[in-house]
């Protein structure tokens, strides 16, 4: 059976393991930090690669940033990598095929294929978490772009210029729909500049948690009910920004499902958001459910893909 050495590069962290064509972690998954240098990122996924590249047929990278359309390189860099990384040659670093994706796409692929979207050829993933990435399937292929930047989810929710985002324009999906976006919503609503993302899920877990909650009521019904209190009206209004978000792409793409992922996703009533969603869409019933691939599964994608799994 074949196998990739699968290897993660995040902001933070880099992960690697081996994966078979059945989506299958076979080794530990090892951990370190990013770290801050381009020098010392290409020194560590040499090391890397040089370990492992004997026990597997193919190099399948999945990274921060924009990829190119023939999967060699990165076209366009994040504010928390390295300068320089987007220059990295990946090929020079082993003696064998090296296959580079964005980890977005990469994890909506392990989705795609032995995750929630499964035997859905149209699918959209979100990922949720300090920012926002996005991976688009359109008839059983990844959607790409022209240049390979597709799926980035930077579109436009307000006119106004009423929040900048991290990529240096205003009022994108991001800066709203990611964990920094409700900290930000929290701190408009609650007026308090030093509340916390926790602070806001700390005290929608208090409210769901309360004794006199009727059973059988949905969470966002439950916390509809406590809206006054300013810290569940800035949850409630960070998911609306989300189905907002969702509505739009399930108008523009017609998908089959929206998959939510990430660590803010496990806090989303995907209940409430494909309820809503379909009273608004004007397109065909669309499904919105939270991930099953797994916390690796950029590592996964990235290995099918690049085992051409689906393809």
């Amino acid at each position: 059976m074949l196998k990739a050495l699968a290897i993660d590069i995040g902001g933070t962290k880099i992960y690697n393991t081996i994966v078979n064509e059945l989506g299958e972690i076979k080794s530990e998954v090892e951990k370190r930090s990013t770290p801050k240098t381009f020098e010392e990122i290409k020194k560590v996924l040499s090391e890397i690669i040089k370990k492992y590249e004997n026990d597997a047929d193919v190099i399948a990278i999945a990274t921060a940033g924009a990829v190119n359309n023939e999967n060699t390189g990165v076209i366009g860099s994040t504010g928390n990598i390295a300068e320089g990384y987007s220059n990295l040659d990946f090929q020079s670093l082993s003696k064998k095929r090296v296959f580079v994706e964005n980890d977005a796409n990469a994890a909506a692929w392990a989705e795609h294929i032995i995750g929630a979207s499964k035997n859905c050829a149209d699918s959209i993933m979100l990922t949720l978490g300090t920012g926002v990435g996005g991976g688009i399937i359109v008839n059983n292929k990844l959607l790409k772009g022209k240049n390979g930047a597709a799926g980035e989810m930077h579109f436009k929710m307000y006119p106004d210029k009423r929040r900048l985002c991290t990529c240096g324009a205003y009022d994108c999906f991001e800066a709203y729909a990611s964990g920094t976006g409700l900290k930000k919503t929290a701190i408009e609503i609650i007026g308090n500049p030093n509340v916390t993302t926790y602070d806001v899920i700390n005290e929608v877990n208090a409210v769901l948690a309360h004794p006199e909650k009727s059973i059988g009521i949905l969470k966002t019904e439950i916390l509809q009910a406590a809206s006054e209190d300013k810290y569940v009206k800035a949850f409630l209004k960070w998911q609306d920004d989300i189905l907002a978000g969702c509505i739009g792409l399930a108008n523009i793409f017609d998908t089959c499902m929206i998959v939510l992922s990430g660590s803010m996703a496990e806090f989303v009533d995907t209940e409430y958001i494909e309820n809503e969603l379909n009273k608004e869409i004007v397109t065909t019933y669309t499904k919105v459910r939270k991930a099953t691939a797994g916390n690796y599964s950029g590592m996964i994608g990235a290995a099918l893909l690049s085992l051409g799994v689906g393809i």
